[in-house]
């Protein structure tokens, strides 16, 4: 969420970028509403300083053995005022917050103004695609010839959109929770989480998904919990209402969950196969930051990331989102994708993101400063370490052979007891 004062002194600022962050978002009525927001309060502070002089005059009356009746009746007058004028601002006040709630982050000055994911910018690429001498398959078949998921099943048992790993993909997928892990925490030193999958509308509201993107978000009714889209969720919301030690930052948080997404509005897009599902598996990191040190630990953090597709040999590249493509949060975003070379395409597998203090004043984060001993709002960045099922879709067609049998990265065959390769 935008400082309420800052909008105000930096109005032409926060118009021009809403017209591509938020285009449908009537910034000029938001700012007429918390015009009349101020009047009214302004005009409350009076009246309560006319009913407080009213008091002081009724008790000097009383003192002096006065008849108070008119300056009690003239109260009376006023208290009703002031009555209807607290509904009226309570009202408009609401309103101004629901507003404020929509209202996107605004993007760093290092971020590119454009439209959308065609003005995004390759800021760096690693590896080479493979040049096969056969033509490569797609994971979808991949994996139903060697066992390693059964979609048909999974539409059985929960719907379209869903996938069972089975075997082989089983384990596969487990090696590489387990694998990214143990990275993030032994090399980048990460401290491991295991949070709740369901979380409560506070705890989606202080990162953002709520109110703006309800309809995307699975919900339980009659317990008002939602499943996560993303552990950044519950991992950032440990902090909530909490002021931390300035010494303690960077805190740094990794946390492997499955993830929830309706995906409303993509439906007919990518339904074959492990590229857009609604349960996926996901190792998240997230950090809490001092604001003057959050844009060096963005840097880190999205170095992190790639190393384990380094280490996995996948050939990959970076971009960095201009404003019209970035999350709802984000103030500066790189996204991470994968070469799938069966599919003939990149495919993300990671947003590595700097929400500033959008978050943390949305979730109440702050920090002690140990010289002034003031309190101030932390920043907040989250980052896939990564995002399985792209990374499973990269393994399967990278590593495919000419007799339909799929390698097994280095890195991963300790965790897959010694197997170099998955084979009917």
């Amino acid at each position: 969420m935008l400082d309420l004062a800052y909008i105000r002194e930096n109005k032409d600022l926060v118009r021009e970028h809403l017209k591509i962050r938020a285009p449908k978002l009537d910034f000029d009525a938001f700012l007429l509403l918390d015009e009349d927001r101020r009047v009214g309060i302004q005009s409350l502070d009076a009246l309560r300083a006319e009913k407080n002089r009213a008091n002081d005059l009724i008790s000097q009356l009383l003192k002096d053995k006065k008849d108070p009746k008119e300056t009690i009746a003239s109260m009376k007058v006023i208290s009703q005022k002031i009555d209807e004028l607290e509904i009226k601002v309570g009202e408009v006040d609401k309103k101004v917050v629901d507003l404020l709630m929509i209202i996107p982050n605004i993007p760093h000055i290092s971020v590119k103004i454009g439209a959308d994911s065609s003005e995004n910018t390759v800021v760096l690429s690693w590896g080479e695609p493979k040049n096969f001498e056969f033509k490569p398959k797609e994971h979808s078949e991949l994996g139903q010839e060697l066992g390693l998921f059964d979609a048909a099943r999974a539409s059985k048992i929960s719907g379209s959109g869903f996938v069972v790993f089975t075997g082989a993909g089983a384990r596969l997928q487990r090696s590489l929770l387990n694998f990214m892990l143990d990275y993030h925490t032994s090399q980048h030193g990460y401290k491991e989480c295991w949070p709740p999958a369901l979380v409560n509308r506070a705890t989606m509201t202080g990162t953002g998904q709520l109110p703006k993107f309800e309809e995307d978000m699975y919900k339980l009714k009659e317990d008002e919990l939602y499943l996560i889209p993303t552990a950044e969720v519950p991992v950032t919301n440990l902090h909530r209402d909490e002021t931390l030690k300035e010494e303690e930052l960077p805190l740094k948080y990794t946390a492997y969950t499955p993830c929830f997404r309706r995906e409303a509005g993509s439906y007919g897009k990518d339904t074959k196969g492990l590229v857009r599902v609604h349960q996926f598996d996901k190792v998240e990191l997230v950090k809490f930051s001092k604001p003057e040190n959050s844009y060096e630990e963005h840097e880190k953090m999205l170095k992190d990331a790639e190393r384990i597709l380094q280490l996995l040999n996948l050939p990959y590249r970076v971009l960095q989102l201009c404003s019209g493509d970035m999350g709802f949060s984000a103030a500066k975003c790189y996204d991470i994708e994968v070469w799938a070379s069966g599919l003939g395409r990149w495919l993300e597998v990671s947003s590595v993101s700097n929400f500033e203090s959008f978050q943390a004043r949305r979730a109440n984060i702050r920090f002690k400063r140990k010289e002034t001993g003031k309190s101030e709002l932390v920043h907040t960045l989250n980052g896939s370490g990564l995002a399985l099922p792209r990374v499973m879709v990269a393994i399967l067609e990278n590593y495919q052979n000419a007799d339909g049998s799929v390698s097994i990265p280095e890195v991963l065959r300790p965790y897959m007891g010694g197997l170099q390769i998955l084979k009917k």
